[in-house]
């Protein structure tokens, strides 16, 4: 026997349970509407999402751009170049550098391997028989070896000045001369162990370089430049050894030690002893039996000019064989830019002849 109490409660059970069919159509519309608002919605935040990653990936690529080459072009090598002799004009095919990057373990830096770029110049590997005068170029601090070859685009300014037959080749060699970016260690010998970055240059990276690549191993093959504080260290580290390089190059650097006290503590004396304004007149002797020639430059914005003008005042009395100029500009890459070619014309002049 069924008890109606208990079939009617089930039967109202059933229908709260199971809705009618417009009611199962509103919900089934209901949720289709709310999955397409919710893929709406998620479409627009791809979209979104895309734009700003195409924006900061656009925005990161214009910094990293900028950085590499400093708002300049990117250098680009010609083709060809116009050569003139006796009157007629021909075009001359240009053979592009090539680069070459290396570490070198130092003794003076305590076994650090410090990165070097090393610039091959044009129909180097054509002439196996062939050897070459080197330029060592000093970058400034904070500043990057690359920044020579993407700034200063002085690979393509040497392929260009070979294939005009204004220069003969040079292999040119930059260090990085730092264990990170900010390291700042005027390239002397500093106080703490392993940081003597004067010696490594002088010792280290020149008997590498001499061991790997066609060079003569002598200091009358030889150039040392750099720019700002490389342009210090290249004077610093010349007058230190002399003979060991016979061009030394300055650009807008400074002839006074910077009292930075990871380099030379609170060492007054040690200061004045890595100041070239100091130093000259000791190694003047030196220098002009030697024939050392010193070529530099600053801009005529430039703060550094003056310690620049008492140099070359200091050089002629001396009687060393020189050159100084001042040029339209500031201590920036407009113009280490733009004199480069003519620092590469002043080695060529001066390197590789006995």
């Amino acid at each position: 026997m069924v008890c109606p109490g208990t079939s009617t409660q089930q039967t109202k059970s059933d229908e709260q349970r199971t809705p009618r069919p417009g009611h199962r159509r509103a919900a089934w519309l209901a949720a289709r509407s709310a999955r397409i608002r919710w893929l709406a919605g998620a479409a627009v935040a791809l979209v979104c999402l895309g734009l700003m990653t195409a924006g900061i990936l656009g925005v990161v690529r214009y910094v990293s751009t900028y950085w590499l080459y400093r708002g300049f072009a990117q250098p680009i090598l010609p083709r060809s170049v116009v050569v003139r002799q006796h009157g007629v004009a021909r075009r001359v095919a240009v053979i592009p550098a090539s680069v070459h990057q290396i570490t070198i373990a130092s003794r003076a830096l305590g076994g650090y391997r410090d990165p070097v770029d090393v610039v091959l110049p044009p129909g180097y590997a054509a002439h196996p028989g062939r050897r070459y005068p080197v330029l060592y170029l000093l970058t400034g601090s904070p500043g990057d070896p690359s920044n020579f070859l993407t700034v200063g685009q002085i690979g393509v300014a040497e392929a260009e000045l070979v294939a005009a037959g204004r220069i003969k080749p040079l292999i040119l060699v930059v260090p990085a001369g730092g264990r990170s970016f900010f390291a700042d260690h005027e390239w002397a010998d500093a106080i703490q162990p392993g940081n003597d970055w004067a010696t490594f240059v002088a010792r280290d990276l020149v008997n590498t370089i001499d061991a790997r690549y066609r060079t003569v191993a002598s200091g009358s093959w030889r150039g040392l430049a750099g720019l700002s504080e490389g342009g210090f260290g290249a004077l610093n580290i010349g007058l230190h050894h002399p003979g060991e390089f016979r061009l030394l190059e300055s650009w807008s650097g400074y002839m006074h030690a910077d009292p930075i006290a990871a380099v030379y503590g609170r060492d007054r004396q040690l200061m004045r002893d890595n100041s070239p304004a100091n130093t000259v007149r000791s190694a003047a002797g030196q220098l002009r039996s030697d024939r050392t020639y010193i070529w530099f430059y600053s801009g005529t914005r430039d703060p550094l000019t003056p310690q620049n003008l008492a140099f070359n005042a200091e050089l002629t009395t001396l009687g060393l064989a020189h050159h100084y100029f001042r040029w339209p500009g500031a201590h920036d890459w407009g113009m280490w830019r733009t004199l480069a070619p003519r620092a590469l014309i002043t080695a060529s002049e001066h390197l590789g002849r006995g």
